[in-house]
């Protein structure tokens, strides 16, 4: 997003998904005037957090391509799946 102040529109536009995209309109339309402001700022919040969780995606995804580690700080959590999958195991199927 660029330095534009946040829009209803622009807002609608960066949550991308199109369910989540109308539930906002939903949320913004049916709000009372004195919640207005809260609802546009919960919005602005979720926005501004899906567009930075793609941010680096295209980045990510070019190393992945080269056979490189991506760049950034990521958890191996390879450990707690594996816990996590015999734990399941171990319980038997539902």
């Amino acid at each position: 997003m660029s330095s534009e102040p946040w829009t209803i529109e622009s807002i609608r536009d960066a949550l991308g998904n199109p369910t989540l995209a109308q539930r906002f309109l939903g949320e913004i339309n049916r709000a009372p005037a004195h919640q207005l402001l809260a609802v546009f700022a919960k919005w602005e919040r979720i926005a501004k957090n899906t567009l930075a969780a793609f941010e680096n995606t295209d980045e990510i995804m070019a190393a992945v391509q080269r056979d490189e580690d991506p760049p950034g700080d990521w958890i191996d959590g390879t450990d707690r799946l594996r816990e996590a999958a015999e734990r399941i195991g171990s319980q038997g199927a539902a």
